[in-house]
């Protein structure tokens, strides 16, 4: 079977203010992941529209961050669910 990788990239400048996740992680479809906290201190939910494993994790609390910095990696356990 085909193996896909979303990766999820930061939307904004700013910094990781909470991480959801660690690198062992399952992740549901629209599942919180990270937040950010933008240079105006506004909150940013990242979320990833698909189900599986976090392959990789570039990112930490406290991190600065800039627009398109790549934040996680997730694996596609390519199943179909109700909201697919």
């Amino acid at each position: 079977m085909k193996t896909v990788v979303e990766n999820v990239y930061s939307p904004c400048y700013g910094r990781v203010a909470k991480l959801f996740i660690d690198e062992s992680s399952y992740v549901y479809e629209w599942e919180k992941l990270a937040l950010i906290e933008t240079m105006d201190k506004q909150k940013v939910e990242v979320k990833v529209g698909i189900s599986g494993y976090v392959e990789l994790l570039e990112v930490e609390e406290g991190q600065a961050i800039t627009s398109e910095t790549l934040l996680i990696a997730v694996r596609d356990d390519l199943l179909i669910t109700g909201s697919d």
